[in-house]
C-alpha cells in the first residue's frame, strides 16, 4: 500500500467500509444483534456511536472487526511477523500501554508526533526459550515488545523485542515516569534451573527493559498494576480465586528498584470477601495491612496468605487495573452474584471502594479482563468470556455498551502470514486496550489469539469514549 493510498483510506474510507456488504460476515453481525438485542441493562449499541458493522482492515483488506460507522483501523504485528530487529513477533499479545514521545532531536522521526507502545506476550513454559535480550530466565519465552506509531500519518513504524525470559506476561500498567511494569501471572519455578517466577519487571517505552525482578513488589500471580501519580504508589492485582488487592509504597517514588513496603487492602474490622457484591456496593472503611515477606521461600505463607491472616479482603480473580478520573479502576473477572465480572472503583484519597458495575448475565458482559481509560474519561473493557468477544464502553455512571466485536474469521488464512492458521478466532479475547495520550484519537488493542495489534480511530467526540 502506498502512502498516498494509505492517507486516502484514513481520510475517509471508514464510512464506505462500514456500509459495504461483506457476504457471509453479515451473518455474524446478525447473530450478534440477535444475541445482544436489548436483553438486560446493556444497550445493544452506543446511542451516540451507533450499531456495529463489519469494517475492513486498511492493512490486509479483511473485515476483522465490527465497529460503529465512521470508525476505521489498521492491523499490525501479527504473530510471526518479522519485527524491525529481525525477530518474529511473539505470540499471545496481552496487556499494553501507549506513551507520548517528545519531539526531541537525534531520531529520524523527531519532527513527527509519535507514540510508543509496550506490549506483553503471555507465553508460558520453559521449552521455547527467550526471544530477545535481556532475558531474566533464558529458558522462558514470555516478555515484551515495543512498537512505534506515527500519529500524523496513521501508521506503524517499527517494533523490537524489549524483554524476555519471563513467564505469562499477562498485564501490567504504565507509570507516570514513562515505563511499563510487566507482570508475570504465575508462581512457576523453572524445573531445570530452579529460577523462580511471579515477579514484576520494568520496561522503558523507548528502549530495552531490565531483567532484574522487582522482588519487593511481591511474588504471586500478578495481573495488572495502576500507579497513583500523586503519590507514586503502585496498586497491584492478583489473578487467583481468593485474590488480594495490593499497594506498593516505594521508598523513593519513581525508583521502584530501591525497594519499599508491600501492603494488602483490608475492609472494615474483619476479613471481607467481595466475590458476590452487586452494583452500587460501597465500602468506606478501608485500610492496609503490611506484608512482611513479599518474596517468601517455598512452603512459607504467600503474600496473600500473610495479608488474609491480618484481615485482608479477598476478591474473585482480580485482573485489569487502570488509573483515571482520579481513581483506580479494578476488574474482578469472575466476581459478582452471577460470577461474570465486577468493575471496582477505588479512591486513593479517602479509601472509598465502590462496585461501579456488576455483570448480571452472559449477554450483558462476559468476564471482563483488561481495562483502559480514555483522555475524555470513558472506560474501555476487554472481554474474555464465552461466545463472540467484545470490547465494551463503560461510562462513569455505570452504563455499558458494546463498542467493538472480534470478527477475525480466516477461512483460508492470511497471505504472507504462515504462522496464522485458518480458523474462526472471533471467540478469542481482547486485551491491552489503551488510548494514545498525545491526542486521544487512537485506541490501540490486541486480540490475543492469533495475536494481532489494532490501531482504531474515528469520531470519539460523538460519545462517551
Amino acid at each position: 500500500m502506498t502512502e498516498t493510498t494509505r492517507r486516502a483510506l484514513l481520510g475517509g474510507a471508514a464510512a464506505v467500509a462500514g456500509a459495504t456488504a461483506l457476504g457471509p460476515l453479515d451473518a455474524l453481525a446478525a447473530r450478534s444483534a440477535e444475541a445482544h438485542g436489548g436483553h438486560g441493562p446493556r444497550r445493544p449499541f452506543s446511542p451516540d456511536y451507533g450499531p456495529l458493522g463489519p469494517v475492513r482492515d486498511h492493512t490486509t483488506g479483511l473485515p476483522l472487526l465490527l465497529l460503529p460507522k465512521g470508525f476505521e483501523y489498521i492491523s499490525y504485528g501479527w504473530t510471526g511477523d518479522p519485527m524491525s530487529d529481525g525477530v518474529p513477533t511473539p505470540a499471545l499479545h496481552d496487556g499494553m500501554a501507549a506513551f507520548k514521545v517528545s519531539k526531541g532531536h537525534g531520531h529520524r522521526w523527531h519532527h513527527r508526533d509519535r507514540v510508543h507502545l509496550v506490549r506483553n506476550h503471555e507465553v508460558s513454559g520453559f521449552s521455547e526459550g527467550r526471544f530477545t535480550e535481556p532475558a531474566y530466565d533464558p529458558d522462558a519465552a514470555g516478555g515484551t515488545s515495543n512498537v512505534t506509531f506515527d500519529l500524523d500519518d496513521g501508521k506503524f513504524l517499527e517494533s523490537f523485542g524489549s524483554l524476555s525470559g519471563t513467564v505469562r506476561n499477562c498485564a501490567g500498567g504504565p507509570t507516570p515516569w514513562g515505563t511499563w511494569l510487566t507482570c508475570e501471572e504465575t508462581g512457576d519455578v523453572n524445573p531445570t534451573t530452579g529460577v523462580k517466577h511471579g515477579y514484576i519487571f520494568e520496561v522503558p517505552h523507548a528502549g530495552k527493559g531490565s531483567a532484574t525482578p522487582l522482588k519487593a513488589m511481591g511474588r504471586f500471580e500478578h495481573e495488572a498494576v495502576a500507579v497513583d501519580p500523586a503519590t507514586g504508589y503502585v496498586y497491584e492485582t492478583e489473578d487467583a480465586g481468593n485474590a488480594g488487592f495490593f499497594r506498593f509504597r516505594p521508598r523513593v517514588p519513581g525508583q521502584l528498584a530501591k525497594g519499599g513496603v508491600l501492603e494488602m487492602l483490608k475492609i472494615g474490622d474483619a476479613t471481607i470477601r467481595t466475590h458476590g457484591d452487586a452494583t452500587g456496593t460501597v465500602y468506606r472503611k478501608t485500610s492496609w495491612v503490611r506484608v512482611e515477606d513479599p518474596d517468601p521461600a517455598d512452603g512459607e505463607p504467600s503474600p496473600t496468605e500473610q495479608g488474609v491472616a491480618k484481615g485482608g479482603a479477598t476478591f474473585s480473580r482480580l485482573e485489569g487495573a487502570w488509573y483515571g478520573n482520579g481513581v483506580i479502576y479494578v476488574v474482578s473477572t469472575s466476581g459478582g452474584p452471577a460470577g461474570l465480572g465486577q468493575v471496582f472503583e477505588f479512591n486513593p484519597r479517602n479509601g472509598r471502594l465502590r462496585v461501579l458495575f456488576t455483570s448480571p448475565s452472559q449477554d450483558v458482559l462476559s468476564n471482563p479482563d483488561n481495562i483502559g481509560v480514555s483522555p475524555r474519561g470513558g472506560i474501555v473493557l476487554c472481554e474474555d468470556g464465552s461466545g463472540v468477544q467484545y470490547m465494551h464502553g463503560l461510562t462513569t455512571d455505570g452504563e455499558i455498551f458494546p463498542f467493538a466485536a472480534n470478527n477475525v474469521i480466516l477461512p483460508e488464512g492470511v497471505p504472507g502470514k504462515p504462522a496464522i492458521p485458518p480458523g474462526d478466532y472471533s471467540t478469542r479475547e481482547w486485551a491491552g486496550s489503551t488510548f494514545e495520550p498525545a491526542r486521544g484519537q487512537w485506541l490501540f488493542a490486541n486480540i490475543q489469539i492469533p495475536g494481532i495489534t489494532f490501531a482504531i480511530t474515528g469520531p470519539w467526540h460523538r460519545g462517551s469514549l
